[in-house]
């Protein structure tokens, strides 16, 4: 856990035993499921009676993840949290714990370490998670924070990706294609965000670099047992709704002209651009799903099907293969 037993001693931003202090001083002590937080070898947690454990986790890489020409520190470290709560809300579960593993340059500015912890513990402060643990390193290649979130739901109640069943609707939280349509101004205009003209931001300017994890949502299909299968979209529709089909042994069809695009994207952003942080759900066809949940929009999109592809139609011409063309790492 974050203790003083790291193998590198980090002089800048600050010396190590100064840096722990300072952040457990920030995370606070934590709900009353974290027995034993930082300071000691490991953390004790003690999940509610009657719960099964969540746990997840995700590399947040300098020059994979974010740049940091372009994204504001307080924005990496949101979006680093983000990743996995958004994870946490696709199991219909409820946070309890973050733990946090930072590698650090050495002549990272003590002000972006800062700023970066500003925004991780913001977003931790409105979800009521607790830092409750991890560690750090100096580091010769770039920024890497790597993030453990720990959930729990009621015992055998998580949604997970492979329930569903032929025959369900396909449905969607919130719009596509808004973060990718900023990552798109960005690698063209090639600047740092903080320079560029707001004339140049798009719509989806916050939704890149402040996602919304949907907690609310996937409780809510949790608790009124509306979804049979849910996952987060992160690494575009087209890539996360394949991942489903291939847990649950089952097909889809989509009909593009359902699909929600946020504005100023299109549909190839939409499918494919990822890092929308919405989710992906199934749902019987007798099931009464909202058109909107917390104060966000549900749509159908498709249905599952026997055979085992899938495919994407506009309702005039055959359905086509739809080929997860969304992000995975080390493809080409």
């Amino acid at each position: 856990m974050l203790n003083a037993n790291c193998c590198y001693h980090l002089h800048v931003p600050s010396p190590e035993k100064t840096l722990i202090s300072r952040i457990r001083k920030l995370a606070g002590s934590g709900k009353r499921s974290i027995i034993k937080g930082i300071g000691d070898d490991s953390a004790i947690l003690r999940p509610p009676s009657g719960h099964d454990l969540l746990v997840t986790t995700d590399f947040n890489l300098e020059g994979t993840h974010f740049r940091r020409e372009w994204h504001p520190a307080d924005s990496v470290g949101h979006r680093c949290l983000a990743r996995g709560l958004s994870d946490i809300a696709a199991m219909g579960g409820e946070p309890i714990a973050a733990f946090m593993s930072l590698a650090l340059p050495a002549d990272l500015p003590q002000e972006w370490v800062d700023d970066f912890l500003r925004g991780f513990l913001a977003l931790a402060k409105r979800f009521d998670v607790t830092l409750a643990g991890g560690d750090i390193a100096e580091s010769k290649s770039g920024i890497l924070a790597d993030i453990v979130v720990i959930g729990s739901a009621p015992k055998e109640k998580a949604i997970q990706r492979s329930t569903a069943r032929v025959g369900n609707i396909v449905y969607v939280t919130g719009t596509f294609g808004a973060s990718a349509v900023a990552l798109k101004a960005l690698f063209a205009s090639g600047k740092n965000s903080k320079r560029l003209p707001h004339s140049e931001r798009s719509e989806g300017w916050g939704r890149h670099f402040y996602p919304e994890p949907r907690l609310a949502i996937g409780r809510y299909l949790r608790k009124h047992r509306l979804a049979t299968s849910m996952i987060d979209l992160s690494d575009g529709l087209s890539t996360d709704l394949a991942h489903i089909c291939e847990e649950s042994g089952v097909g889809a069809i989509l009909n593009q002209n359902l699909i929600p695009i946020a504005r100023n994207a299109d549909l190839d952003l939409a499918l494919h651009g990822g890092e929308d942080y919405e989710l992906l759900f199934t749902a019987r066809k007798s099931a009464k799903v909202p058109v909107e949940i917390a104060g966000i929009p549900v749509t159908e999109i498709g249905w599952t099907t026997r055979e085992k592809k899938v495919l994407i139609t506009d309702c005039e011409h055959p359905a086509k293969k739809l080929a997860a063309r969304g992000w995975e790492h080390f493809k080409r």
